[in-house]
């Protein structure tokens, strides 16, 4: 059998409340973990909280954590390879860097993940911190051996507006836990807690400019009949008596609220994956979204496609999802295009490419 590859990943995503990103690292941290071809260990760009990431990842793999803010290390990785990552948390194969960005290395091969790049054409909705991302992605990217990404759409991306070379790119696509084939809609108590109404459209994730729920939002005003909108995630404010916010919640809980919805809802400008999209589909929820690439590619025809930004036809189409509800024929091949995204699939073609980058 084959030495394991050992594989330092970025971990900095596991801390604090995990939306996208920190739930695919999650995820296929708990894979790599079991896995026998891989001798994972996880670092945390931090100067404070970094001895947290001990606690947030698989039982048995090691944390390290470099002593300087994320701010001061990405400015420096951007004009040399240095420090290299190795310094603080040793010898290693491969640095897989799973939010974007690649740790300079000194010997390692890179692997870098990029979700999306729709901070390419909208810099200024960037966050002060985050000003010097799209040169910082470019430079990971042509340092990396190997490039992630979860969907065909962002892949055909990377190439076009990088400027790397396409068999450098790798389609890892994420993946739905079992658990949401078997989720049940919300307990009394549970939606009490949350203050859900009884029916309810929702919508899962941040409140950024990319997800543009503007227009979702006044097409819901527009249409009395809908019944209210729940807003899941960080950073919502609630417009009205019919429109409610539960900031984030755990994935257990969401589980639940997103099986008791009436229909989904993603007004994204753009996505890299749309995971919500997904489980979605694995809860027998029907799902309203743009008619992005990555979305597109993602639903498998399996979800009511709409133009961006036209507020009656996203109306139409939810007032549609309601009022034809899913046949069994239609459900069964929802869950079977959502059964064919799992964690083990996405670690399996993440491992391949640190097998590639290795040269192994």
């Amino acid at each position: 059998m084959p030495k394991p590859i050992r594989v330092l990943i970025d971990g900095t995503p596991l801390l604090g409340n995990r939306t996208g990103i920190g739930r695919y690292t999650a995820a296929l941290a708990e894979e790599l973990a079991s896995s026998s071809h891989v001798d994972m260990r996880a670092v945390a760009f931090t100067l404070r909280g970094w001895r947290a990431l001990r606690r947030v990842l698989p039982h048995g793999v090691r944390a390290r954590g470099i002593p300087s803010p994320a701010g001061l290390l990405r400015a420096a990785w951007l004009r040399a390879p240095y420090p290299p990552v190795e310094l603080f948390a040793g010898l290693t194969d491969v640095v897989h860097g799973t939010n974007f960005v690649l740790p300079a290395t000194f010997r390692a091969c890179g692997v870098l993940t990029v979700h999306n790049l729709s901070f390419l054409d909208y810099p200024e909705e960037l966050s002060r911190f985050d000003t010097t991302l799209p040169e910082l992605v470019r430079v990971s990217a042509h340092r990396a051996g190997v490039i992630c990404t979860p969907s065909t759409a962002v892949a055909d991306l990377v190439v076009s507006r990088l400027g790397v070379p396409e068999d450098k790119v790798r389609v890892t696509p994420l993946g739905v836990d079992p658990a949401w084939f078997t989720a049940r809609p919300p307990n009394p108590d549970l939606a009490r807690r949350l203050n859900l109404p009884s029916e309810y459209l929702l919508y899962v994730g941040s409140a950024g400019p990319r997800k543009a729920l503007d227009w979702l939002i006044k097409a819901h005003a527009n249409t009395p009949s809908l019944p209210p909108l729940v807003l899941v995630g960080p950073g919502h404010t609630a417009s009205g008596g019919r429109v409610r916010t539960t900031g984030y919640v755990s994935e257990a809980d969401l589980r639940s609220v997103m099986a008791g919805a009436s229909a989904l809802a993603l007004p994204s400008r753009d996505e890299g994956f749309g995971l919500p999209v997904i489980e979605a589909m694995a809860c027998d929820v029907p799902v309203v979204c743009t008619d992005v690439p990555a979305l597109r590619e993602v639903s498998g025809g399996h979800a009511h496609l709409v133009p961006f930004g036209e507020i009656d036809a996203i109306a139409a189409a939810l007032v549609e999802a309601l009022e034809k509800p899913l046949t069994a024929g239609t459900i069964s091949e929802r869950r079977a295009h959502a059964a064919t995204h799992t964690w083990r699939r996405c670690a399996e073609l993440t491992v391949s490419a640190y097998r590639a980058a290795a040269g192994r």
